[in-house]
């Protein structure tokens, strides 16, 4: 009997024996300074503070519920500069104050810089279409327009056809060139008429007519053969006279033009971008789409008119050519279309 009693009291001996060691276990625990018994039912997170204290400064915070990820920054503070920046999270929202999620700091490897946008608005809109900067007496703007700078180092004027100014600056002067009873005769007789204006004092001038292509030629005391429908504007001190083009086989027995001399600048109006030809013994023209040519060259106005032609209907349409010779240097001016 005294045997079964005491193993009847041994299990309550071992379970008073384990709360003794717990009770003294706590105890000490209680008595280590900086340092809470853990919280009943479970144990506190490695590395979090006990209950009732802060954590030094700079050591990280765990948000309730889960870890903070090594390495980042504890709530309330900042990252030191160059530490690297956390992934983007999906569905965040962007930070307005940094870089974006995922992208470099500036002047780390790597790193990009913002594009400098280039001016916008009219200005920039207009920049293409600027003036030309002065400097010569003739100067293109586009391939349809030109400026002449009148009073710059002389004082001469500038003919030009009449109506064809779309634009001036300065003190300037616009008044009728004539020509004269005899010059009005052989104008007309001749086809040749140019009526136009002068253009004198200090400015700038911008002629243009029907948006033809604009081309100054510089004459350096020699000459130069230019059909009058062809003429926009040229220097006062040019010298100009109709010359008379021989021929055979045609009503009329000849063909007129303007020729220029001395030294100046003359402006030539083409329709279309005309093409430039040597003189060669075998050169040939359409007379109705001839622009200008070289005074030296001689001329020949050849015709394909015969008597079969004439007794019978229909011919090819080019009837009348004017056939070019002269030496080595001679050139001749021709323009995509027919006056």
């Amino acid at each position: 009997m005294a045997t079964v009693h005491l193993l009847e009291r041994e299990p309550e001996q071992c379970a008073e024996r384990t709360g003794e060691a717990i009770a003294v276990a706590r105890s000490m625990r209680s008595e280590r300074p900086g340092q809470a018994p853990p919280p009943p039912g479970g144990f506190a997170p490695p590395g979090a503070p006990a209950p009732g204290q802060y954590a030094p400064p700079g050591a990280p915070m765990a948000p309730p519920g889960q870890f903070a990820p090594p390495g980042a920054p504890a709530p309330g503070q900042y990252a030191p500069p160059g530490a690297p920046t956390q992934p983007a999270v999906a569905g965040a929202l962007p930070n307005p104050f940094g870089a974006p999620g995922g992208a470099p700091a500036p002047g780390q490897p790597g790193a990009y810089a913002v594009p400098q946008q280039a001016p916008l608005g009219i200005a920039k809109a207009m920049e293409a279409y600027r003036e030309t900067p002065t400097g010569q007496r003739w100067m293109l703007q586009n391939p349809k327009l030109i400026r002449a700078d009148i009073g710059l180092g002389q004082n001469q004027g500038v003919l030009a056809r009449q109506g064809s100014m779309v634009l001036y600056q300065g003190k300037v002067d616009f008044s009728y060139k004539s020509s004269g009873v005899m010059g009005r005769v052989t104008q007309n007789m001749t086809g040749q008429e140019m009526q136009l204006m002068r253009c004198k004092g200090r400015g700038q001038i911008f002629f243009a007519d029907d948006a033809s292509y604009l081309h100054p030629i510089e004459l350096q005391g020699d000459a130069i053969c230019v059909s009058a429908e062809n003429v926009l504007a040229f220097d006062e001190t040019l010298q100009y006279e109709v010359k008379r083009i021989e021929g055979h086989g045609i009503p009329g027995g000849a063909l007129f033009t303007m020729q220029f001399t001395g030294t100046g600048t003359v402006v030539v109006k083409t329709h279309g971008t005309p093409v430039v030809l040597p003189v060669t013994p075998t050169t040939y023209s359409d007379s109705q789409a001839i622009v200008a040519w070289s005074a030296a060259a001689q001329v020949v106005l050849s015709s394909q008119v015969r008597l079969r032609r004439t007794a019978y209907p229909g011919h090819s349409g080019e009837t009348v050519n004017l056939q070019f010779r002269g030496a080595p240097g001679n050139f001749i001016v021709v323009q995509p279309y027919e006056v």
